[in-house]
């Protein structure tokens, strides 16, 4: 009896949040959170939970410039040490979104283990900026300093971090943007003090933040003044910027 091929796994963009607009400008990439070793394959509608609430806030904010955001789909749960397949997976969503839209500007914004691979993967030629909310990063010291940063140049990067958060220590996102922020001064980070790795407390803030960002970065739209002075200010004063409560209650539009 012959053998059957095993299916070879791919990954996959989900469907755009909202109406797709009719010409399409900027791309949003959103990276689930995942596992730092697993060879399963993800449960697509819970594994984009993470990042559901984003993908809708920033769809809604950016119909009128032509942004689509669409979820990566991974073909694994797991990083998976030297593999990088959720970086992976994020540089073939990037291949793929520029063969649907042609020649737009892509943001890669990550939660959890999906932050990690959105500064990887932000390398690729069509990515200008980057936004890792809550970040995990390998805590083996020798491992963290040789988290690669260089790949950053010529981004706009955000990094959102609580300072309680239980699952992936925020000063190795500190540590990281330090590093990042030597060779390319579009780098800033905030912090939510008091906030875990989920931040629920700050949820609007943290949304409102994303968006703030993310509209500035794909369509030029003015930056808040927050975020005007991370990007201004030098280390460690851009990296430990406070998320103030009621961000994003009266931000310019």
């Amino acid at each position: 009896m012959a053998q059957q091929a095993t299916p070879v796994r791919t990954a996959r963009l989900g469907r755009a949040f909202g109406p797709e607009p009719t010409a399409v400008s900027g791309v949003v990439l959103l990276l689930p959170g995942g596992d730092e070793t697993s060879g399963r394959r993800p449960a697509p509608f819970l594994a984009a939970a993470s990042v559901r609430a984003l993908g809708r806030r920033l769809a809604r904010a950016g119909r009128p410039d032509g942004l689509a955001a669409h979820v990566v789909h991974y073909r694994y749960r797991g990083w998976n040490g030297s593999e990088a397949r959720l970086a992976r997976d994020a540089e073939w969503a990037a291949d793929s979104a520029v063969e649907r839209y042609g020649d737009v500007p892509l943001c890669l914004v990550g939660v959890g283990m999906g932050g990690r691979a959105a500064l990887r993967a932000a390398g690729h030629a069509a990515v200008n900026s980057a936004l890792a909310v809550a970040p995990w990063l390998p805590e083996d010291g020798v491992a963290a300093e040789q988290e690669p940063v260089r790949q950053l140049a010529g981004r706009r990067v955000l990094v959102v971090h609580g300072t309680n958060d239980e699952r992936a220590d925020p000063e190795l996102s500190f540590r990281l943007t330090a590093r990042a922020k030597k060779a390319n001064r579009d780098v800033c980070r905030f912090e939510v003090h008091g906030d875990r790795h989920g931040l629920h407390q700050y949820r609007d803030e943290v949304l409102a933040l994303a968006e703030d960002f993310v509209m500035g970065a794909l369509f030029g739209r003015p930056f808040s003044r927050p975020v005007e002075d991370a990007f201004a200010a030098p280390p460690p004063i851009g990296l430990r910027m406070p998320l103030a409560s009621g961000f994003g209650a009266t931000l310019r539009r």
